[in-house]
């Protein structure tokens, strides 16, 4: 099958909060055409590589991607046709170098993303592999436990939580299919639970409720414990809580304000005590972003104190970027990572960052973000990668459930020789 590009085409499509985003189709010699779409992120850390938008405001409020769009099909096809398409890390290196830029700023990085992930996408299909198995290889097995977000705060919705998700993880569960029933079944008992009490239960971008609680971000947990004792669950046991408060969007002024759900404002030693507190009385096992991106001593603070009870995940600190990543290892600042592909804007990149988490004994979480599509990229991602976990979303908007659906697809292919766990 021949492996050289033959085009490279773009257009712009929308996510799924109605912005615009890139769609990437790419045609090689052999015949074979594959495509792919760039997420995008509310809650961003400012070192992530950069999305290029067209600041047009009598356009989609400026947040057009007809530039983007351009930038692939002139300088990024015209530097890249021609090229093996099964040699990824010569693909991406050479948009690197094309861009010239530290954050992929002038050709952006979704275009750049774009092209690596329909690049990878095709390779694959002309080596007649599915996604996973092609960047995976043979041992390729490993289905990840989900985090799903049931309740939405922070920049995703305009609830009463400071927090911007609250997750379920079925840790208990036997496989990737039991542990999607377990979730959804939870998440039908809590839209019960939030009904009875008289709050809403619309969604926000992730397909988390969004209520207006009373008792703000400490009711959530005890309301998710209740969701998961009512689907028949052991908290704890079979169903777990992950946290991701996205700390950078409430800090100010040096502090971490809580004023959605009248907590006040705290340092962060006092962040600190307040999760070391939940997780004493609630079934957490992993808090993502607790702190403010540059809060660094705050983080290896928080890793010392309670980094051996639960996983303590860093993303807008790191964003999947390997001189962050290894500059956490190096502070001893978290145990994890979370891996955004649209954080960093190559595959080859992305793998670089996990190769260092694997090297340190690290966890990594595979991720989305608010803004997403239909592709299922990831979903294949996780899996090649065989980090055991995948952090997705709720169990509604159909941009979510795509990828656990693919998840699904893989776990039937692979039959017995599945795995599943952390």
């Amino acid at each position: 099958m021949k492996t050289r590009i033959q085009s490279i085409n773009a257009l712009e499509v929308l996510d799924s909060r109605g912005f615009p985003t890139v769609r990437v189709n790419v045609a090689l010699e052999g015949g074979i055409i594959a495509s792919s779409s760039v997420p995008s992120g509310a809650s961003t850390g400012e070192n992530e590589a950069t999305e290029l938008r067209d600041g047009d405001p009598a356009r989609y409020g400026g947040k057009g991607v007809r530039q983007a769009v351009k930038n692939v099909q002139t300088e990024i096809a015209k530097a890249l046709c021609g090229l093996d398409a099964s040699e990824q890390a010569n693909i991406d290196g050479t948009m690197i170098e094309l861009d010239g830029t530290e954050n992929k700023s002038r050709l952006g990085a979704n275009a750049i993303l774009g092209v690596s992930q329909a690049v990878a996408r095709a390779a694959a299909q002309a080596a007649g592999l599915p996604l996973y198995a092609y960047l995976g290889g043979a041992g390729a097995k490993h289905l990840p436990v989900p985090m799903m977000n049931v309740l939405n705060g922070g920049k995703h919705a305009d609830s009463s939580l400071d927090f911007q998700e609250f997750m379920i993880m079925p840790v208990g569960a036997p496989s990737l299919a039991e542990a999607l029933r377990y979730g959804a079944e939870t998440f039908q008992a809590l839209k019960k639970i939030l009904h009875g009490k008289g709050y809403a239960t619309s969604v926000g971008d992730e397909g988390g409720f969004a209520p207006q609680l009373k008792g703000g971000n400490e009711e959530a947990c005890e309301l998710i414990v209740g969701a998961i004792e009512k689907a028949g669950y052991k908290p704890g046991e079979d169903i777990a809580i992950a946290l991701d408060p996205a700390a950078s969007s409430f800090f100010e002024n040096d502090q971490y304000s809580l004023t959605r759900s009248g907590q006040g404002n705290k340092t962060s030693a006092g962040m600190i005590d307040l999760f070391a507190a939940w997780i004493d009385r609630f079934p957490i096992i992993s808090i993502e972003d607790g702190l403010a991106e540059n809060d660094w001593d705050g983080f290896a603070a928080m890793t010392a104190r309670m980094g051996n009870r639960i996983q303590i995940v860093g993303d807008d600190i790191l964003v999947t970027n390997p001189k962050f990543v290894a500059r956490g290892i190096a502070e001893k600042a978290c145990n994890a990572a979370l891996i955004k592909l649209n954080q960093i804007g190559t595959v080859s990149e992305t793998i670089d960052a996990i190769h260092l988490c694997r090297k340190a004994g690290w966890g990594f979480v595979i991720s989305h973000r608010s803004g997403e599509t239909e592709d299922a990229f990831m979903a294949d991602f996780a899996v090649a990668m065989g980090g055991g976990q995948i952090k997705t979303g709720s169990m509604c908007r159909s941009e979510r459930i795509a990828k656990y659906n693919r998840l699904l697809e893989i776990e039937a292919e692979l039959g017995k020789a599945a795995r599943f766990g952390a």
